[in-house]
């Protein structure tokens, strides 16, 4: 959510911020539904304090016996409006500002899509395998990774995992949320999957997204755990974070791809239904980009400890998610596929969220908004398909990295 009064003072940065997004001039329309709703807040307030003083002479004339004079006044008091559309004048505005995106940070590249990324580093060198095989030809082949049986189960965007890949699937979870607690310091917290609509809005998943989201009853799906857990902050002013709060959860995420359709397919790049480690920070205004910096780098030590090759884009505007004022994507490289493929994302918010959830806190007499960060520390299939790729052996075997070999009782997947 956008501050109203930033926009009054500034209307033409404010346009040229949503036009690095591709989005129009909104300040016009805007600013017209505020001062209507102003206007309408001073009418009534005008009125309300004509009243006060028309009951204060009533009683004064009724005192007195000037029963003529009483009744003049009470039909003044008749007169005065009594309907307040201020109220309706303020839901409109929340509507044309829910609608927006955040405001893109200084830093953050202009450019309409993905091409116009930056890479900010990358850590080793794109390897090509003889013959590589993508993770579901050899998931298939190992027998141990089944679409056919999670499409009549589910349908389609759905795998069974087995065996050595189910266990391979929980230690890489286990692994990397042991890491984000006990090396990084985030908290670990148990969410709820369900979150209702309030929730949702407040990290910016409604309205605009509700498409991409599975509804059961009232309550959504949660697309990723950084939707409770952000909102963890919701509606409180908390103690001045002198350090950042750190949240981290292993959640299944629910994702409908309603906007992915006849993209990756095949396999378990784009599922309906994939675990992923989330990271939350909460952070005092002029410490987020440092945090954002600090977060990133636990996700980039992830992909280094599972020996995978990996490098950092800066997102460019026009490929900057709506709720973030920067963006950092990890990405990963995929043998099988030769082809760079995104398996983290690292945002900064700024105050977006936290003005959409009321989130604040307590820095002497007044009360500042905090700022929101979240990332993938990082996402569970997207990292099986990467340790199987990369670590495939010749004879169809897929060799185990050292850090989850004590998961997995074994250093290498066989059929």
């Amino acid at each position: 959510m956008h501050d109203i009064r930033f926009i009054r003072a500034n209307p033409e940065a404010f346009d040229r911020g949503l036009a690095r997004r591709g989005t129009s001039a909104q300040s016009g329309a805007i600013l017209t539904i505020d001062a209507a709703r102003r206007d309408a807040i001073q009418r009534a307030e005008a009125a309300q304090s004509r009243r006060n003083e028309l009951s204060r002479a009533i009683g004064m004339a009724m005192k007195q016996g000037q029963a003529d004079e009483a009744v003049r006044l009470k039909a003044e008091v008749a007169g005065l409006a009594t309907v307040d559309d201020s109220p309706q004048h303020q839901a409109a505005l929340d509507a044309v500002l829910a609608a927006l995106p955040n405001l893109l940070d200084p830093s953050v590249p202009d450019g309409a899509d993905e091409s116009a990324n930056v890479v900010q580093h990358q850590h080793g060198t794109p390897a090509t395998i003889p013959d590589a095989r993508q993770h579901f030809e050899l998931g298939e082949a190992l027998g141990l990774m089944d679409f056919e049986a999670a499409a009549r189960l589910a349908g389609s965007r759905f795998v069974v995992l087995k065996g050595a890949l189910a266990r391979l699937e929980r230690a890489l979870g286990q692994w990397m949320l042991n890491t984000q607690t006990i090396q990084n310091g985030y908290t670990e917290v148990a969410p709820p999957y369900l979150v209702n609509a309030t929730t949702a809005f407040g990290t910016g998943q409604l309205p605009k997204f509700e498409e991409d989201l599975f509804k059961a009853g009232e309550k959504y799906l949660i697309p990723t755990a950084e939707v409770p857990l952000t909102n963890l902050v919701a509606d409180q002013i908390i103690p001045e974070p002198t350090e950042p709060l750190l949240f981290t959860a292993l959640t299944p995420c629910f994702r409908s791809e309603a906007g992915s359709a006849g993209r990756d397919t095949r396999g378990m790049l784009r599922q309906h239904q994939f675990q992923k480690v989330e990271l939350v920070s909460i952070t005092r205004p002029e410490d987020s980009a440092v945090e954002h910096e600090r977060m990133t780098r636990c996700a980039e030590a992830i992909l280094t400890e599972l020996g995978l090759t990996w490098r950092r884009m800066l997102l460019c505007a026009g490929d900057t998610g709506f709720a973030s004022a920067k963006t950092y994507d990890l990405e990963v490289w995929l043998p099988g596929q030769q082809a760079w493929r995104e398996i983290s994302s690292c945002s900064n918010c700024h105050d977006f969220q936290a003005r959409r959830m009321n989130a604040r806190f307590k820095r002497g007499k007044d009360t500042v908004f905090v700022h929101t960060l979240n990332g993938s520390g990082v996402a569970v299939g997207r990292a099986m398909i990467a340790v199987m790729e990369t670590h495939q052996q010749p004879d169809g075997s897929i060799a185990i990295p050292a850090p989850l070999q004590p998961f997995m009782g074994t250093d290498r997947i066989t059929r």
